[in-house]
């Protein structure tokens, strides 16, 4: 692969049967997977430690139906039917159901889209630290004195691991799903050791004893629902990663795998927890023998890192596709896979979730402490969710009224209780992802309205064009020898970048492509749509690429097998000219508060450089500065 190739990042699923199932264990389960760490153990915080029978029955009883009615039910048979194109997560499910602008009337719907998206960033910087600790707090049950240890351990596993990502996952990403796979086999055996001494927790099925608890627990009840919410965390990472693995694989090692071990080792530890009837410490570790704590303290460790490094490239992709479809400014991204469109590397994410992540690790310092931050992005996520797929339900599948209500009701009468409850968290550090998802989506609208403002600009000028275009069929503006491409994103076919050029210099090039470059609100582009070419004066061409919200794009790959342009045109010396946008302060204008104009202003000063941006080779790239007032 050259640098300007495209890559089209088709899913590499198909066909691969075993292997697809193996690898979704590591990079879609792994979130799921390690939740027994620390589910049950915040639960017996919420409850002061003591265990009755009916307090356990009934949150196992709460455990087993949220993972059944969530996981199983909403994502697994109902958000992975809408699908954009076999691409999945909030972002692809908001542009499915039109919601892509941020004007008219679907903009709450891409209000819901945008915050949903902003909260997995908050839940992606919690995720890491609450996972690890709860791995490492595992020695502490062999021996006590090493709790001092713990935070610090943390801080450098999670400082290696945002290190090691520039490097890429391709290589050690093969050894994450036999990796998994043991994992799920030991939590099994061990929830089934424990079940075999108090067989009695199995009656939890029965979903009576769920609802007995809620209605005499009170608002205490709302605490320990808050805590019960951490098994699903991780299951907005099926539908965000449908598009990696497809649906059948995914569904595929749900229900054969994962759904059986994490149910087995959560009845495991509550048939423990019922037999001591008070306790202290992580249930998890406290029901394996004592020879084997150290052993499953690394194993257990090993699979956080990976549920970690799953939500840090679901963070990469998701950046992606929010800078794509508009809502982000240009960042640099490094593709570190010649082979799988999915490992990419977003150096400024990285570094920032770094850094929100250990700081996360240090203030909270335990896992008991941090899962009263956790939980509350999610939740509020999973609503969201829900909202978009009922208007998907409407719209797209055209359910009757009544259908639509009745599912898309259930599953929002289930996740608004569970976001009431998360939201007793909120002081107990819940408004932490709340805050920074907040950041993000005032990032987001400024961003958009600020691009918006400036293409306003640039379509102002279209006496000037045609002018220019009149000269040009005329033969009255001097061309010399080269081929120069222009970038740009509007459908111009005359740019302020041309009439800026032409001003300057007082001539053209003998070849000029305007080259726009379109991301659509799809996936992936077909080959038969990816291009037009329109001949606009002798000389002149219009060239339109269009790329998927997935798609890397590679322009001088892409233009060289575009039909429509003429040999002649030698696009491997051929000058690439793009614009850098400075904006300032319109008297009288209220397109942009002052703060929040010095934030696009900012973000315009520090978006990646064109070079970067398409791949381009740097001595062929001229970037030219231009100042907008908005």
């Amino acid at each position: 692969m050259t640098s300007t190739d495209t890559i089209r990042a088709r899913p590499s699923h198909a066909g691969r049967g075993a292997l697809a199932k193996l690898a979704a264990l590591g990079i879609v389960f792994g979130d799921l997977g390690t939740s027994p760490l620390y589910t049950l153990h915040a639960i017996a915080h919420a409850t002061g430690g003591h265990f009755t029978p009916e307090i356990a029955l009934g949150t196992l009883s709460l455990i087993l139906w949220t993972l059944l009615i969530t996981v199983s039910g909403k994502y697994c048979l109902f958000a992975m039917k809408a699908d954009n194109r076999g691409e999945g997560g909030i972002l692809a499910l908001m542009s499915l159901v039109g919601a892509s602008g941020y004007s008219g009337r679907l903009r709450v719907l891409t209000i819901m889209g945008l915050l949903g998206a902003a909260l997995i960033y908050g839940d992606g910087a919690i995720t890491p630290a609450i996972s690890v600790l709860s791995a490492l707090e595992g020695l502490t049950v062999a021996a006590a004195p090493l709790q001092r240890f713990i935070m610090p351990a943390a801080v450098m596993v999670l400082v290696g691991l945002f290190a090691m990502q520039r490097y890429g996952t391709e290589r050690i990403g093969r050894a994450f799903g036999p990796i998994m796979l043991l994992w799920f086999v030991v939590i099994a055996a061990l929830g089934a050791a424990g079940i075999a001494h108090h067989p009695a927790v199995l009656a939890a099925i029965d979903p009576r004893h769920a609802i007995r608890f809620l209605a005499h627990a009170g608002t205490a009840g709302f605490l320990v629902l808050g805590a019960v919410f951490l098994c699903v965390t991780g299951g907005e990472a099926l539908y965000a990663d449908m598009g990696h693995f497809g649906k059948a694989s995914i569904r595929s090692s749900w229900y054969t795998v994962v759904l059986p071990a994490v149910v087995l080792n959560y009845a495991g530890q509550t048939a423990w927890m019922l037999d001591k009837g008070t306790i202290s410490g992580n249930p998890f570790f406290q029901l394996a023998p004592t020879w084997a704590i150290y052993p499953l303290v690394a194993l257990a460790t090993t699979a956080t890192i990976i549920a970690s490094q799953a939500i840090i490239t679901g963070s990469f992709s998701m950046t992606r596709q929010a800078m794509q479809l508009g809502w982000l400014p240009d960042v640099a991204i490094r593709q570190t896979s010649d082979r799988i469109y999915g490992q990419i590397y977003v150096p400024v994410v990285n570094w920032l979730m770094m850094v929100a992540t250990v700081g996360i690790t240090i203030f909270f310092g335990t896992s008991t402490r941090l899962a009263g931050a956790y939980g509350t992005a999610v939740a509020s996520t999973m609503l969201l969710t829900t909202c978009l797929l009922y208007t998907a339900m409407r719209k797209l599948w055209h359910w009757p009224l009544p259908t639509a209500v009745a599912v898309g009701g259930a599953f929002l009468l289930v996740d608004g209780i569970y976001f009431v409850a998360n939201l007793y968290k909120i002081a107990d550090g819940g408004w932490l992802p709340l805050s920074l998802a907040a950041a993000v989506l005032v990032l987001m609208i400024t961003w958009r309205i600020g691009v918006n403002a400036i293409q306003e600009a640039l379509e102002r000028m279209p006496e000037a064009a045609a002018l220019l275009l009149t000269q040009l069929q005329a033969g009255l503006i001097p061309r010399v020898e080269g081929t120069t491409v222009f970038l740009t994103r509007g459908p111009q076919k005359i740019p302020r970048l041309v009439l800026d050029h032409v001003h300057f210099a007082g001539a053209l090039p003998r070849h000029v492509v305007v080259l726009s470059v379109i991301f659509a609100a799809v996936p992936r582009v077909e080959d038969q749509s990816r291009s037009t070419v329109e001949e606009v004066a002798s000389g002149f061409w219009h060239v339109v690429l269009r790329f998927g919200f997935v798609e890397i794009p590679g322009l001088r790959s892409a233009l060289a097998h575009i039909e429509g342009l003429p040999a002649a045109l030698d696009l491997d010396n051929a000058v690439f000219v793009g614009a850098r946008d400075l904006v300032v302060h319109k008297p009288g204008s209220r397109v942009l508060r002052r703060w929040r104009l010095w934030l696009f202003a900012f973000l315009c000063r520090n978006t990646v450089k064109v070079v970067d941006r398409f791949s381009l080779p740097p001595q062929n790239v001229v970037e030219i500065a231009r100042q907008f007032e908005i």
